[in-house]
C-alpha cells in the first residue's frame, strides 16, 4: 500500500515523502527580483515543515517583460551566487528544491516602464484588460532561448530541477489556448501547431540542461471558458512532452477568466477537495512520467485514497502550506487533522502572500 510519506525516486532525486509545496506568487523578492530576508524565510519555514520537495514561485526569465511586483527572477547571471544559499538551506532540512520559470505574457501591467507585453495574437486578456503584441519569430526564439539560459542558471544554483510553467493563462498557457492563440503560421490553428511552443521551448532547455537534469512541467487540464484549451488538447502536449523526455507533469487548471469557481485558485466546499483528481487519474493511466496532483488538497486520508486507487504518485500543495508551514510534518507526527486553511483567498495580496491567520511583520536578516 502506498504511503503519503513514502521514500521515492524521481528523476534520480531522493524524496523523503510524496509532498510537494505547489508553485506560488510569493511576492517577497526585491524590486528586481533577487532574494530578500523576508523571502529566505519563507522558504526556510517550508524546509523546516517537511514537506519533501519545494517549488519555488514563478521566477521570470526576462527582464524584457514587466514582472509582478516583488516577483522572483532569473533573467541574468546575477542570481546564481544567491539562491545557491537558498538550495543550500533546503538541502539541510532534507528538501529537493525546484525553481519555476516563467513568461508572463499579458497577465502583469500593460506597458509598464517601457517593457514588452508579448502574446501569441494581439489579443486583450479577458482577466487583466491588457493587450499584448504579437510575437515574431524573432520573439519566439528569444523567449525560448531565455527559458533555456533561465533553466542553466538553475542547475548552477543547485536547484534539484526545474518546472516550466505552462499553465493558468502565462504566457506559453497563452499558445495552446484558441481564444488567445489565432496565428496562420506553424505556432497557431490546430493543437499540434498550439504545442509547439512548449514544445520547443522544453527541448531548448534540455539542450542547454542536459539529459539527466530533472525538467518538470505545469499545465492546464482545461481553462474552463469559451474557446480554451480543452482535457484534449492538454493530453496531447503530455504526451508529446513524455515523448521528449520531460520528468513530471503537475494538473492544474484555469485562468483568470474561467467560469465562476473554476479558475485555478477555487472556494472548495464539502465534497470539492482535490478538484482536479479525475483529470489528474486519467492523465495519469495515459503517460509513462509521475503525475502529480494539485488543487484542493487537504486531508490524509482521502489523498492516501487517491494514491492508492489511481496512477498519481505525488501530491501538491499550496494554500495549506501558506497557512501551516509545518503541516507535513504534524500529519507525520500523527496528527490527522484536516489543514487548517479555509480557502478562503485573502492571502494573496499586494506585500506578500500570506495567510490572514498566520502573519508575520518581522523578519531576521538573511544570512
Amino acid at each position: 500500500m502506498k504511503s503519503l510519506f513514502d521514500q521515492t525516486r524521481l528523476a534520480g532525486m531522493e524524496l523523503k515523502n510524496r509532498f510537494i509545496r505547489s508553485a506560488t506568487y510569493d511576492g517577497f523578492a526585491d524590486a528586481r527580483g533577487h532574494m530578500t530576508a523576508e523571502l529566505f524565510r519563507v522558504y526556510e519555514d517550508l524546509a523546516k515543515g517537511g514537506v519533501g520537495t519545494i517549488i519555488t514561485g514563478l521566477t521570470y526569465v526576462s527582464d524584457r517583460e514587466e514582472p509582478i511586483p516583488r516577483q522572483m527572477g532569473i533573467h541574468d547571471d546575477s542570481f546564481i551566487e544567491e539562491y545557491k544559499k537558498l538550495t543550500e538551506m533546503s538541502h539541510k532540512y532534507g528538501a529537493k528544491m525546484i525553481l519555476q520559470i516563467a513568461c508572463l505574457g499579458s497577465q502583469t501591467s500593460a506597458g509598464a516602464n517601457g517593457k514588452i507585453m508579448w502574446g501569441p495574437s494581439a489579443v486583450e486578456d479577458l482577466g487583466y484588460k491588457t493587450a499584448p503584441k504579437e510575437m515574431t519569430q524573432q520573439d519566439i526564439l528569444f523567449v525560448q532561448e531565455a527559458f533555456a539560459n533561465a533553466a542553466l542558471r538553475a542547475k548552477q544554483a543547485g536547484f534539484d530541477g526545474v518546472q516550466l510553467h505552462a499553465a493558468h493563462g502565462y504566457l506559453l498557457s497563452k499558445f495552446l489556448t484558441p481564444y488567445y492563440n489565432r496565428r496562420n503560421d506553424a505556432y497557431g490553428g490546430n493543437i499540434e501547431n498550439r504545442a509547439r511552443m512548449v514544445l520547443e521551448t522544453y527541448q531548448a532547455i534540455r539542450e542547454k540542461v542536459g539529459p539527466e537534469y530533472p525538467v518538470l512541467i505545469k499545465i492546464n487540464c482545461e481553462d474552463f471558458m469559451d474557446q480554451g484549451m480543452t482535457f484534449s488538447d492538454c493530453k496531447h502536449v503530455c504526451n508529446k512532452l513524455t515523448e521528449l523526455g520531460v520528468n513530471a507533469v503537475e494538473v492544474s487548471g484555469g485562468v483568470s477568466s474561467s467560469r465562476p469557481n473554476e479558475g485555478t485558485i477555487r472556494i472548495i466546499k464539502a465534497g470539492q477537495e482535490s478538484y482536479f483528481r479525475a483529470y489528474a487519474a486519467e492523465l495519469a493511466r495515459e503517460i509513462a512520467v509521475p503525475v502529480i496532483l494539485v488543487g484542493g488538497n487537504r486531508e490524509v486520508a482521502p489523498l492516501t485514497e487517491i494514491l492508492n486507487d489511481t496512477a498519481i504518485e505525488y501530491i501538491a500543495l499550496c494554500r495549506p502550506l501558506i497557512c501551516e508551514s509545518d503541516l507535513i510534518n504534524r500529519w507525520q507526527c500523527g496528527d490527522l487533522k484536516p489543514a487548517r486553511c479555509v480557502s478562503c483567498n485573502k492571502c494573496f495580496r499586494t506585500g506578500g502572500t500570506s495567510c490572514v491567520f498566520n502573519r508575520r511583520n518581522n523578519f531576521e536578516e538573511h544570512p
